[in-house]
């Protein structure tokens, strides 16, 4: 699996940019972000083939020296609150493969992720400021119509992470 890497996010972590991503299939590929949301540093991450997208909220210091495990954690969280199996989760991440830091995975993706960002910026009132999983967040993004790169027309990215897990 490819965690695609925006610049921001690259220069909040200190590192210098990682190499481009060689996974043609783009739902073994998600793109993270680090944003604000009420002056706490939060992870973003959105699925480049469905624009499934989740939050990470108030991410503290040392969680973000191990991103694969803090996607993970925060994938896997999502995807239960979601109503994804615990068999249907793990399925996927299997099928992913070890986590991998890349680039982010082109100028459709990025685009996708600013609109995802908006997305979230608009309905930050269903953020649990006591938790670090969003699931109310999550849902009010996933069930908004949008466009991503894997499937044509709108369509809530809650209904096209299904198929993209169903690795058919």
């Amino acid at each position: 699996m490819e965690l695609g890497l925006t610049f921001p996010l690259q220069r909040f972590l200190h590192q210098k940019p990682p190499p481009y991503g060689s996974e043609a299939d783009r739902r073994f590929c998600w793109d993270l972000h680090v944003i604000e949301l009420r002056g706490r540093k939060c992870l973003l991450a959105v699925h480049c083939h469905s624009r499934y997208t989740f939050v990470r909220f108030d991410v503290p210091g040392l969680l973000w020296a191990d991103l694969p495990e803090l996607f993970r954690t925060g994938l896997v969280d999502s995807l239960t609150a979601a109503g994804f199996t615990s068999e249907q989760i793990n399925i996927y991440l299997q099928a992913a493969g070890d986590a991998q830091l890349t680039r982010t995975h082109g100028r459709r993706e990025v685009a996708f992720l600013n609109r995802a960002w908006e997305d979230v910026l608009s309905l930050d009132t269903c953020l649990d400021a006591a938790s670090a999983a969003q699931p109310m967040l999550d849902w009010a993004v996933n069930a908004r119509p949008s466009r991503c790169v894997g499937f044509d027309g709108l369509a809530p990215a809650a209904g096209r992470i299904g198929v993209s897990l169903s690795l058919k």
